[in-house]
């Protein structure tokens, strides 16, 4: 295997064994090679200051792992974590013992000092404030253990900081400001430790232990599909409890400190904890990100941190999607004061007037009332909440009223004297972590539509007709998955049609007959139910219509974007039905189509755009898999053309 191509295409700067890269490291040709494979990768182009980086951080780090005797074990520079949400600075793989596969994530940094702020800050000589070391690297640690899926080999994962240009006592300091606990066991080496013989260096490196790996076990490592190992509704109540059932990379954990550091800042008088640094007043923070980028999961663990840190500041999560809280609300059964946790959206205002720190999930989707401006619920809230964190994502914006951006609440938050930071979250951890689908989609609805390349492993088709979509769904059901059908609004949902004993097909879609002898088929399904509905022997025949997208029983009816908006399954067929078209190579919007009667009335432009925002959010809902059938004849041919058609063994 070549240094730079290896057994599978991984989102990396440079792969293979330490020599091989160690004895290029110095030819201009390689760094070129580099910079090439990373901007092919997804990265980017790298910058000057990247690749000034690289030259410099990369030398000392492969000829410390030559003298220290581990020529022979496979390296990963700027290795790329699923869904581009960080690049690690280098991993080590080897052979580990007891049969695991021994990884060591290699943190670089060409500092000499910075200032300790806590044991999760620091800031660097330049005034640039970001994470401490020990804790970044921690992180992508725990990165491998929560995204390792079950089939995937024993994984023995270890961590180490190299400060290349530092001192002893420089490396001792920093190490000092870390702290305890989960960090426990990382090192922190300095140019001196990078000087110890051999065999005392590969220790110090944590990779004493590790033997060569064969050309098996590196495929077996390339090969890995990393995918979280846990949905985060499962463990909500862990989360605030303090569990860090998952791991925050990259953009989450810096926005996570972003806003410790907030609270610590504009909550000292509530603090358990009263160490701050700043003025005390208030503050407005805004987190937009796309489908998948990990912004609900932030929210409950920042819930959780300001539930322990600050008590007295009655910290509270507020969604304006009835779906998503109740779901939450059903994943912390038993929990003391679950309800008051997560108030609703109608309580917004008074939340306002008694929250010392409120975080707001889906804002964009908070109804303006009439007003031109901020929504006055949410002008409340920037007026009064001494630490508001507001997550929203504007390509989620489904209806008429709402619309919420993070320029109308900068505007308003410095309108009233309030100190205003916006944070972007990039990365995907969704759709098996794959940017590229995310990147995909968003050109199909948004730019210029391009082939599907699935060369990351997501696993993308089309459906035929309705008729294999279910049979699929129901597939990968009975195999112990859950999967979901979602479709538009375009077929009646009557408010007070009879669900007993049974749902009513409110669906029909009609098929051309599969026998070539002309003639058509028609497939009926219903819409979700608004109540629960049981047999005579209790057994499930319908949940909920907010507990559709993961309660028993959900499969057998079809979603839509009320229902699905915030949450993911791991499958996921969608349905586009005929009030969006792909006519003469431009999407097409048909209001007249639609059931829903806040759009139904809309011009065809208006109408638009809230039908690609709609099918965006449906065509991101799957973890694993994805399915997509139009009932257009021509959009399906369309898409047909961009993916390879997939069909009920793809699962």
């Amino acid at each position: 295997m070549s240094a730079l191509e290896p057994a599978s295409a991984l989102a990396c700067a440079a792969a293979g064994r330490v020599g091989e890269i160690a004895a290029r490291i110095g030819d201009p040709a390689f760094i070129q090679e580099c910079a090439a494979r990373y901007t092919a990768a997804g990265f980017g182009f790298p910058g000057e200051a990247e690749v000034r980086s690289w030259r410099n951080s990369w030398p000392p780090l492969l000829q410390a792992l030559v003298r220290a005797g581990l020529s022979d074990l496979w390296v990963y520079l700027e290795y790329g974590t699923p869904g581009g949400g960080r690049r690690l600075d280098a991993l080590l793989v080897g052979a580990g013992p007891n049969g695991a596969l021994g990884l060591v994530v290699v943190e670089l940094k060409q500092w000499q000092t910075c200032r300790i702020l806590d044991t999760t800050r620091v800031r660097r000589s330049d005034g640039v404030v970001t994470a401490h070391p020990v804790h970044q690297v921690d992180a992508y640690r725990s990165f491998f253990t929560h995204w390792r899926p079950q089939d995937a080999p024993v994984l023995d994962v270890r961590a180490v900081v190299v400060l290349h240009n530092a001192t002893a006592e420089q490396g001792a300091v920093l190490l000092a400001g870390a702290g305890g606990g989960a960090r426990a066991g990382i090192p922190v080496l300095s140019a001196e430790d990078l000087s110890r013989p051999g065999g005392e260096l590969a220790r110090l490196l944590l990779a004493g232990d590790l033997e060569v790996p064969n050309s098996r076990q590196v495929k077996e490592f390339e090969r890995i599909r990393w995918e979280p190992s846990s949905r985060l509704l499962d463990h909500v109540g862990a989360e605030l409890e303090g569990s860090r059932t998952f791991a925050l990379v990259g953009d989450q954990q810096n926005a996570f400190l972003e806003v410790r550091a907030a609270a610590a800042s504009h909550l000292p008088d509530l603090a358990v904890d009263t160490a701050r640094e700043g003025p005390v007043g208030g503050a407005v923070i805004t987190v937009s990100g796309g489908p998948g980028s990990g912004k609900t999961a932030l929210a409950v663990r920042l819930l959780g941190h300001l539930m322990r840190a600050y008590p007295t500041a009655h910290p509270c999560f507020i969604t304006p999607s009835g779906t998503l809280r109740a779901h939450l609300l059903d994943a912390v059964i038993g929990h003391s004061a679950a309800r008051e946790l997560f108030p609703g959206i109608g309580t917004l205002r008074s939340t306002a007037q008694r929250a010392g720190a409120l975080v707001i999930d889906e804002a964009q989707r908070i109804n303006r009332g009439g007003s031109r401006g901020l929504p006055p619920d949410l002008e409340a809230v920037v007026k009064k909440v001494p630490l508001a964190v507001i997550f929203l994502d504007e390509r989620q914006i489904i209806r008429p009223g709402e619309g919420t951006t993070v320029e109308e609440i900068r505007t308003a938050a410095r309108a009233l004297g309030r100190t205003h930071h916006h944070l972007e979250l990039t990365g995907s951890f969704r759709c098996a972590g794959s940017a590229a689908y995310t990147h995909w989609v968003d050109d199909l609805l948004y730019g210029t539509p391009s082939p599907w390349t699935g060369h990351d492993g997501y696993d993308l088709g089309t459906a035929a007709d309705p008729f294999v979509l279910q049979e699929w769904i129901e597939q990968a059901t009975a195999d112990g998955h859950t999967a979901r059908t979602a479709a538009g609004f375009c077929w009646p949902w009557p408010r007070d049609r009879p669900c007993t004993p049974a749902l009513p097909l409110d669906i029909r879609i009609e098929v051309p007959s599969s026998t070539g002898a002309g003639g058509t088929r028609v497939w009926e399904a219903a819409w979700n139910a608004s109540t629960a509905l049981t047999a005579p022997d209790g057994s499930v025949l319908a949940p909920a219509s907010q507990l559709w997208a993961t309660h028993t029983g959900g499969h057998q009816q079809i979603g839509c974007i009320y229902t699905a908006q915030g949450l993911e399954y791991h499958h996921a067929g969608i349905i586009i039905g005929p009030d969006l078209t792909w006519t003469h190579g431009r999407w097409t919007a048909h209001p007249h189509q639609s059931r829903d009667e806040t759009l139904r009335g809309l011009p065809p432009e208006q109408y638009l755009r809230y039908a690609l925002n709609i099918y965006r959010v449906l065509l991101t809902r799957g973890t694993h898999t994805t399915r997509i059938h139009s009932t257009d004849p021509q959009t399906q041919h369309h898409l047909n053309t961009l993916i390879r058609p997939g069909g009920p063994a793809a699962v």
